[in-house]
Order: structure tokens, then C-alpha cells, then sequence
């Protein structure tokens, strides 16, 4: 019996339409952008010679942001009440699940809040989307 081509070794690979996104409590539809990282800061130490003679390692450092329709915006806004702006939300986590090949893949982005709101909009836009940035305690990769 002849086996299955299989075009890469990792079959159906992940993208933007196997994700879903909960914040603050509901999965998000009005997203079309989602961007996280994380990182320690780390350089070569030198002493005498011009090899490293060691590695020394700085703070941690998260980051991250999200770009939403105007009409998620204003759904949040409004789920605020009156007077009240996004960058007035107490830390929330956001968390991004990933389906890959039958299983899920979680990461939680941890102590989220707004840095501001904002609209740009120029002619002939189909649609209003802006990019928030957020400032995050840290990551959790791949949880259970």
C-alpha cells in the first residue's frame, strides 16, 4: 500500500485562522493583528584577550500589542461606561490558543494594560483598525 505524500514533516502548519484570542474574559473577533515577545538581555563579557572570557545577563523584558477594529474599541469602551478609557482597565492576561494538528498550544500574556487609544483613518480605508501597544509583566509559553 503506498503512503501518503506528505509535503513537510510538520503536515497542516498553524496560521492566523487557528488562533483564538480571550480578552478580558471573551474570545476576541474585531482583532487583526496580535504581537508578543519576551527576552533576557545578555552580552559577552571580555577581560583579557580579545575572546569572551564570560556571559552576563541583564532584566527580562516583555512586550507586546494589539491592532483592533474600531467597532472592538468601542464595544470595550463602552463595556467601561461613561468617562472611562481604555488605559483605565486594571491588568488583564490575554490568553492565545493555538490548534496544531489535533491538540492545543496555550500562551498566556500576563498583567496586560493599555498604553493609550487612538484612530488613524485616511480616505478610501474599508475599515478602522488601530495598533495598541501594551505593557506586560511577562509570558507564559506553551501552558497547560
Amino acid at each position: 500500500m503506498a503512503k501518503p505524500t506528505i509535503i513537510n514533516k510538520f503536515g497542516k502548519m498553524a496560521g492566523w485562522n487557528s488562533i483564538t484570542v480571550n480578552l478580558l474574559g471573551r474570545d476576541v473577533e474585531g482583532i487583526t493583528e496580535l504581537s508578543y515577545t519576551d527576552g533576557t538581555e545578555k552580552e559577552n563579557v571580555y577581560g583579557a584577550g580579545s575572546m569572551p572570557v564570560g556571559r552576563a545577563s541583564g532584566n527580562y523584558a516583555a512586550k507586546a500589542s494589539i491592532t483592533l477594529f474600531k467597532e472592538e474599541m468601542i464595544a470595550l469602551q463602552r463595556s467601561l461606561g461613561p468617562g472611562k478609557r481604555l488605559d483605565d482597565i486594571a491588568p488583564f492576561d490575554i490568553n492565545v490558543h493555538y490548534e496544531y494538528r489535533g491538540f492545543m498550544y496555550k500562551d498566556r500574556i500576563r498583567n496586560c494594560e493599555f498604553t493609550g487609544s487612538g484612530t488613524e483613518v485616511k480616505q478610501n480605508d474599508k475599515t478602522i483598525a488601530y495598533r495598541h501597544d501594551l505593557v506586560v509583566s511577562h509570558i507564559d509559553w506553551n501552558i497547560i
